[in-house]
């Protein structure tokens, strides 16, 4: 289960930590990165296997509507869940690209997926706004697609020192 946060105020390399980072996804479509990422949410222990797909379906609903790829090569997907008390998160690189049917057509190499407490709306758009914030400069993004490996990417997430605001 995710750890209690009780400070009003979060850096998004707290929830990003090295362990919550994939620095290169294995998947070769949209669907298949929302499953591997949920799959490391659930190996990390953030997530429990059993509310993965319900989880899951509420991503694929929310794709469908429309793509969380934002542009820029970055994608937020993003669900609630009533069985987590705050926000949970993991990052994904994919250097190849991965078509998620994006706003501005590019690939995506950056996946930041996250799933917010059911009753908590305003912190999830906090942390939708605080997430995209983040890849808004082409350095950002050209920088975290050098990285070597997932402590370098923390680095990187840390460096931009993101703050997530709290209900």
């Amino acid at each position: 289960m995710i750890r209690p946060r009780k400070n009003r105020l979060m850096k998004l390399s707290q929830l990003l930590t090295p362990s919550h980072i994939l620095p290169e996804l294995h998947s070769v479509d949209r669907w298949q990165a929302l499953n591997e990422l949920l799959d490391h949410l659930v190996t990390v222990g953030d997530f429990s296997p059993e509310w993965k797909e319900e989880v899951k379906e509420s991503l694929h609903l929310r794709e469908s509507m429309i793509s969380t790829g934002v542009g820029g090569g970055v994608a937020i997907p993003h669900a609630f869940s009533e069985h987590i008390d705050d926000v949970v998160a993991v990052f994904g690189r994919s250097r190849q690209g991965i078509d998620f049917a994006s706003q501005d057509a590019s690939l995506v190499h950056f996946v930041v997926l996250f799933i917010s407490p059911r009753k908590s709306y305003q912190k999830h758009l906090h942390a939708l706004a605080a997430i995209a914030r983040m890849f808004t400069k082409p350095e950002t993004r050209d920088g975290m697609l050098q990285a070597r490996d997932a402590e370098e990417l923390y680095q990187l997430f840390r460096q931009k020192n993101v703050i997530l605001k709290s209900e």
